[in-house]
């Protein structure tokens, strides 16, 4: 069996989520958060404008000048990645946030995560909310066996087949399906999956999760063709079963 060799450098990086919506982070966030936020000065965030603003709520006292920050989203040069984890080979911790929930989970922080294991620096995950777990939990759908699909196809033909792809691999495996897509294309999507879904199909919808608007209910799709739902610019996930 090959030997499992340690980190070579002090700093590791963590992986701090953050609230899924404007409310006070310690509603749901663990203390463990707040402790690490306070002992961190170097973060990777996909924007620094609401990083600073989330770490703020965190630790008011906190020096925001003393704050080392690099930005990361899908305008960031894939190539420069690497020199973000250098404080790490200095001693220094390092700190990734997602815009909302777990870095790493639909989120660009992955690719820190992957360079971190190549340097072998150790790579920390702290507790918090991810709103694609939190809605398979709430679901009622099979939690033994289920997959996230990220976001579905723009083109209106793709997205057709792909949902249909999405329920007959449900039927075949018995397995959820879990999808989002951008919030002001939410209503659209849901009148696509209404028309193109077989009746008797289950579709969990999960809206504003840990918000005061927070809605999640399963239905067949012939229920929800009976209800009128606004999800128009609200974080939504969606999960299939056939």
């Amino acid at each position: 069996m090959e030997e499992v060799k340690p980190s070579l450098v002090s700093g590791k990086v963590y992986l701090i989520p953050t609230t899924l919506g404007d409310n006070a982070p310690l509603e749901v966030l663990p203390i463990s958060i707040k402790r690490a936020i306070e002992n961190i000065d170097h973060y990777i965030v996909e924007n620094e404008k609401t990083a600073r603003r989330f770490i703020k709520k965190i630790s008011p006292s906190k020096s925001q000048p003393n704050l080392h920050i690099e930005t990361l989203n899908k305008f960031t040069d894939q190539t420069v990645i690497p020199s973000y984890l250098d404080p790490c080979i200095s001693g220094h911790n390092i700190g990734v946030l997602s815009e909302a929930g777990c870095p790493g989970i639909a989120d660009p922080g992955a690719a820190v995560v992957k360079v971190a294991h190549e340097k072998r620096i150790q790579v920390v995950p702290l507790i918090g909310p991810s709103s694609i777990l939190m809605a398979m939990m709430s679901s009622g759908m099979n939690g033994q066996s289920f997959a996230f699909n990220g976001y579905l196809p723009i083109d209106a033909a793709e997205r057709k087949a792909m949902i249909k792809s999405l329920e007959r691999l449900s039927k075949e495996k018995g397995q959820s399906q879990i999808f989002m897509e951008t919030p002001y294309r939410n209503d659209k999507l849901l009148k696509e999956l209404i028309k193109t879904l077989h009746k008797s199909t289950r579709l969990c919808i999960a809206a504003d999760i840990t918000l005061p608007t927070e809605f999640i209910q399963t239905k067949s799709v012939h229920e929800w063709n009976e209800i009128g739902l606004d999800l128009n610019k609200r974080p939504t996930i969606f999960i299939v079963q056939a």
